[in-house]
C-alpha cells in the first residue's frame, strides 16, 4: 500500500488528469464540482485509472472536505 499527498481541483476543464509534482505529490484535476462528494468520487476513479487499479483499492485516508487529502493506494 502506498500513500500519497493529493491536492484536488475540482470542477477543472483539464480534468480528468492527474500530474506529479518534483516532490512526488500528485494534483488530480476533476470535472465533479465540491457537492456532496462528487469530487472525491472524482478523485477515486482518476486515481484508479491512473493506477490501473478497481475503484475499491483506493481510499482517502485524510481530507475528505478538503483540497489537500491523503490517499492511500493499494497496488
Amino acid at each position: 500500500m502506498t500513500r500519497y499527498a493529493v491536492t484536488v481541483k475540482p470542477g477543472s476543464k483539464k480534468g480528468p488528469l492527474v500530474e506529479t509534482g518534483d516532490d512526488g505529490a500528485l494534483t488530480v484535476f476533476v470535472r465533479e464540482r465540491a457537492v456532496d462528494g462528487a469530487a472525491n468520487d472524482g478523485v477515486v476513479t482518476v486515481l484508479a485509472d491512473h493506477f490501473g487499479v478497481p475503484r475499491s483499492r483506493v481510499e482517502i485516508l485524510r481530507g475528505h472536505t478538503s483540497r489537500h487529502k491523503l490517499v492511500e493506494v493499494d497496488d
